[in-house]
């Protein structure tokens, strides 16, 4: 093993070896189906037409349940999973109600992903952490915006054509066309 990856938490390592895992077994299938992770074990197909789809436009490929959780998997491949998780906190951040939540959840959010040394920091300027610093005095649900479109932009432009060229993503389009 190699050392960067010694350094990982465990729970890290564990959670990309569940992700390979599923991976794999999205490949294996000829039917395309992959297993929920949800306490059921029912099968999830995937229609033939999704994959297609998620070559149309990053958001397609963002609002489709399979087409997400390939993408987070291959995130995690790349040592990059920190982008979509904060993505998706301030998508949850965004739906939320009460200002006490807002508040409890804004905190949450920016320890974990945008202040200096966050166990998950994000990759932003310095501008858009102080503006995001300064959002937190008065938490809203836009608070997080411009952070959330600086990361949204850096995954369409950068992660998204990689996972494209993926060698997942390329044998699941594979199967779909010979199937």
């Amino acid at each position: 093993m190699c050392r960067e990856l010694e350094s990982l938490p465990i729970t890290c390592l564990e959670r990309a070896k569940e992700l390979k895992a599923l991976f794999r077994s999205f490949l294996q299938k000829p039917d395309l189906s992959i297993i929920s992770h949800s306490h059921k074990t029912d099968k999830i197909r995937l229609n033939m037409d999704e994959p297609l789809k998620w070559r149309q436009s990053f958001e397609n490929l963002l609002s489709n349940q399979h087409g997400l959780c390939l993408f987070r998997a291959f995130l995690v491949s790349e040592f990059s999973e920190e982008n979509i998780a904060f993505y998706l906190a301030c998508e949850d951040y965004r739906i939320t109600k009460t200002s006490s939540k807002l508040s409890v959840k804004a905190k949450k959010i920016y320890e974990e992903f945008v202040c200096s040394d966050a166990p998950r920091e994000v990759n932003l300027e310095h501008e858009t952490k102080a503006i995001t610093k300064k959002n937190l005095e008065r938490p809203s649900q836009s608070c997080f915006s411009l952070a959330q479109e600086k990361i949204y932009t850096l995954m369409e432009k950068d992660c998204y054509p990689r996972f494209l060229k993926s060698i997942t993503y390329l044998e699941i389009s594979r199967q779909v066309k010979a199937g």
